[in-house]
């Protein structure tokens, strides 16, 4: 896990989802858009939100990687361009990379999240060995609460590998004695090297029974959702690099492109007559 242990990832076979409908699209029309990110400002601080939509590090100062996390600033590695976030990793002094993270929530529990809702991503990710660009999302609660945390990670891509991504599930128990972590994962195939040549949409659902992956808005994976689920997630997105794979042909600089983040609610009341009003098929997003 980023958050925790790297050691402890480890992927399931295909067998450990719960039946799918392969190739189905999302229906974007039955939910209610709760939190967008567009990026047309860029709003981050350090460790605490204090107002702003995103913190520099994760909640629990447990970065991760082989490429620090650093701070906004002029030096940083945050940037706009044409209303997108720009994350920049590249090396720095002594030759130390540097690259960034934004997550959602602070230590104290403030921050943004839902415990039941789709959450997409829109991104173009950076070629070349080394790199380790991800969205994912972790349970939202202060740091001193130790219930187990959930993680779920919508994308993890390994840049020596362009024809997959991985997504998996982990929890992880805080406590002493209370159980072994546990984890699911799996790798999604796609073309080599479109991931790196045009946005795509990551993104996952998650209900009381299941955790539904979607790519491009078409479902590709499902598990069952853990009991431990019991607060609202908040996402994160960022660009690592590594882990345990060798950085010495990393392109310098290299740039992880995200359009927008978004976080959206089921409305079953109004699902029939917002759907109605779309063509089928027609997964426009419903502002």
């Amino acid at each position: 896990m980023k958050s925790l242990t790297l050691a402890a990832t480890f992927f399931l076979a295909s067998s450990a989802q719960t039946p799918l409908s392969p190739g189905k699209p999302l229906d974007i029309c039955a939910f209610d858009l709760v939190f967008s990110e567009e990026f047309d400002t860029l709003s981050v601080n350090p460790w605490m939100l204090d107002g702003k939509r995103w913190i520099a590090h994760t909640p629990w100062n447990g970065d991760f990687g082989d490429a620090r996390f650093l701070n906004p600033g002029p030096e940083g590695p945050f940037g706009i361009e044409d209303g997108k976030l720009v994350i920049t990793a590249r090396k720095g002094e002594r030759d130390r990379w540097g690259s960034g993270l934004l997550a959602a929530a602070d230590k104290t529990g403030a921050g943004t999240g839902v415990r039941y809702g789709y959450f997409e991503a829109s991104m173009k990710l950076p070629p070349g060995p080394g790199l380790w660009p991800a969205f994912w999302l972790i349970s939202l609660k202060p740091t001193s609460d130790n219930r187990p945390k959930v993680e779920i990670d919508v994308i993890e891509y390994y840049g020596h590998r362009t024809n997959k991504y991985s997504i998996a599930m982990h929890v992880w128990f805080l406590r002493s004695g209370e159980g072994p972590n546990r984890s699911k994962g799996d790798r999604i195939s796609v073309t080599p090297g479109q991931l790196t040549e045009r946005f795509h949409t990551f993104g996952v659902e998650v209900d009381p029974e299941h955790v539904t992956y979607y790519f491009d808005r078409v479902q590709v994976a499902r598990f069952p959702t853990p009991p431990e689920h019991q607060t609202p997630l908040h996402p994160l997105v960022n660009l690592a690099m590594g882990p345990g794979y060798p950085i010495d042909q990393t392109p310098d600089p290299s740039r992880l492109y995200v359009d927008y983040v978004r976080i959206y609610e089921r409305n079953e009341a109004e699902q029939a007559a917002r759907c109605a009003e779309n063509a089928p098929g027609d997964t426009a997003v419903q502002e």
